[in-house]
């Protein structure tokens, strides 16, 4: 080779290197701004293929999409003075390239310890006006909502950034608080249950008793009706014995003598000691029953 050839050759590899150099892309999930001799030029940079002048100039790319910063959980006062232990997020992207690399170098972990303190310092004063119900539940998305607008106007402001959204993905108490607080509501549910258990033996012994009121008016009734149909049955007993016995008073005298027999008689070992004579044997001695 030449050295003609040879000085062709680094001629074309020189302006490569010059034109690789003074060419810079930009795709769509960046943000981008062009710095001269580090000095921000233009923080509007669009995506796409883009020059540059070569050592005067330098290009600085951000992540364009949405990023999260998951924040450690920090322990909050309420306006009762009810510490709550306090674990939320925040939703935010670049907006103004140009603040953006000012206020933190470009540096995604810089701007995230920013935006940290700012998300803290917004808490810590929302959750210092309101009690813990009103955090807890009853107010909780209007908190949210007005914690994202301050925060995402001061963000902008300052660090070129929009907070799309700030939540809070749980609120505890602390430990040394949650602890007396299931304390307290052990001993409210074991009160509790003690009262339904009263309220269950005191209600048991009224059925108790009324069933046993019930039990001796029901037995007491059938007793008497027993006895009134028994009493009714006797007489009729009695009425039929003396309608037989005005109809044929020996043949009765006779049957009962008769009936009186076999059960004195009814085993073989039964003894009577009785005199002869006596009207027992009356029919015995005379079938027909005289004398």
């Amino acid at each position: 080779m030449s050295g003609r050839q040879m000085g062709v050759l680094i001629g074309l590899v020189i302006l490569l290197g010059i034109i690789s150099n003074a060419v810079y892309v930009v795709n769509e999930r960046e943000r981008a701004v062009l710095l001269k001799f580090g000095e921000v030029v233009d923080t509007d940079i669009q995506p796409g293929l883009h020059l540059k002048i070569p050592v005067v100039n330098d290009v600085r790319r951000f992540e364009a999409r949405l990023i999260t910063l998951d924040s450690d959980a920090q322990r909050y006062l309420t306006a009762e003075k009810k510490a709550l232990i306090v674990d939320s997020f925040v939703k935010w992207r670049v907006a103004d390239a140009g603040r953006y690399y000012t206020a933190t170098g470009g540096d995604e972990f810089t701007a995230n310890s920013l935006l940290a303190s700012r998300v803290d310092a917004g808490l810590r004063n929302k959750f210092g006006e309101r009690t813990v119900y009103e955090v807890v539940s009853g107010q909780r998305d209007e908190l949210m909502a007005e914690i994202t607008a301050e925060l995402d106007q001061i963000a902008l402001e300052e660090l070129g950034i929009h907070v799309l959204d700030v939540r809070v993905k749980a609120i505890d108490l602390p430990p040394e608080v949650s602890s007396a607080v299931f304390t307290r509501m052990s001993s409210e549910r074991e009160r509790d249950a003690r009262d339904l258990r009263a309220r269950g033996r005191e209600l048991a012994e009224g059925i108790e008793a009324d069933a046993d009121r019930q039990e001796t008016v029901i037995s007491a009734n059938a007793y008497r009706q027993a006895q009134q149909i028994r009493g009714e049955g006797d007489a009729i007993a009695a009425e039929i014995y003396a309608n037989a016995f005005n109809q044929d008073p020996e043949f009765y005298a006779f049957h009962r003598s008769i009936e009186a027999y076999r059960s004195s008689f009814a085993g073989k070992d039964d003894l009577l000691v009785i005199d002869p004579d006596s009207e027992f044997f009356r029919y015995l001695n005379n079938p027909s029953g005289s004398n």
